[in-house]
């Protein structure tokens, strides 16, 4: 059991090594807010409200003193603050380490790199995805009164996360009658066609339920995770290692833990709002969306003055 002390405290890790390949830039880092905020603002903003103690930032090398010239300034003196870098080998055991591959293993890997910086709860989220006050308060009471250590996932509705400008990756979830996570499938090709929201699958079309609880990587873990995940990457990377484009994903992690019994995920609520930038033409979007919460008053004109 975790001390008292430990109950309290919740880390914050903020995925933010993709390379925004589809986006055409560094999109963890451009502004969208009135007063240039990246969208990952929003997102240090909400937690550090929420009552997180520390924030994990995972990067890669080349953008790693462009994130802590941005973000240390701001969070300093309210939170705890740790960088990693996210690198092609680290983890990996030297079996495996020799392979043309050229990008980081996912966002399993990318969670990963961050064992030995967090010792408590926490959550892990994609840089570039708004997520709301509700999803981290959510979490952060889920981690406040959890008496059986059950993980977390915030459910979003699959019909309010998708983008009107292309095909978009999205773990799709099934739970149970108690509320707790059956099943998550990444589909990685999902369109909206004829009113339909259908996944693009190898053996055809499969239309998927507009109301499923979807993952947008708003995962809550208690720490015990890293162990159980790092078995699960050796074992990924022994029948993958030879695959250039494999990735070892949340949502496999995730999926382990419930078919195993090795681990309970409750979806909560609290998935009320959610935007992102996949593609360029997504930015105008988002800045209008942020304009309008602000407008509404839950988000200061200038987020950290």
């Amino acid at each position: 059991m975790a001390s008292s002390n430990n109950q309290k405290k919740l880390a914050l890790l903020v995925l933010a090594a993709g390379m925004g390949s589809r986006y055409g830039g560094i999109k963890q880092i451009d502004g969208f807010g009135p007063s240039g905020e990246t969208i990952m603002d929003y997102s240090l903003f909400d937690a550090v409200r929420a009552g997180f103690t520390k924030i994990v930032f995972i990067v890669r090398e080349e953008i790693l003193e462009t994130v802590k010239e941005k973000f240390l300034p701001k969070l300093q003196g309210k939170v705890e603050v740790e960088f990693v870098v996210q690198s092609l080998d680290k983890l990996i055991p030297e079996a495996y380490s020799k392979t043309e591959r050229t990008k980081p293993w996912g966002t399993g890997h990318a969670m990963l790199c961050a064992k030995d910086v967090i010792r408590e709860p926490f959550v892990a989220i994609n840089a570039d995805d708004f997520y709301g006050k509700d999803a981290f308060q959510a979490v952060a009471d889920h981690f406040a009164s959890d008496a059986i250590g059950a993980h977390a996932m915030v459910g979003f509705t699959l019909k309010n996360v998708l983008s009107e400008h292309g095909s978009v990756s999205r773990g799709i979830g099934e739970k149970d009658s108690d509320g707790f996570l059956t099943t998550v499938v990444e589909r990685v090709t999902i369109v909206k066609e004829n009113g339909k929201i259908i996944s693009k699958e190898p053996e055809g079309d499969r239309e998927l339920d507009p109301e499923a609880p979807t993952s947008m990587n708003f995962w809550g873990f208690h720490p015990v995770v890293f162990n159980q995940a790092l078995t699960m990457f050796h074992e990924f990377l022994k029948n993958n290692h030879q695959n250039l484009k494999a990735e070892f994903y949340i949502p496999l992690i995730v999926n382990e833990l419930i078919q195993k019994g090795t681990g309970k995920v409750k979806v909560l609520d609290g998935g009320n709002i959610w935007f992102g930038v996949t593609y360029k033409e997504d930015k105008e979007e988002v800045s209008r969306r942020i304009k309008e919460l602000i407008n509404k008053g839950l988000y200061p004109n200038n987020l950290w003055a």
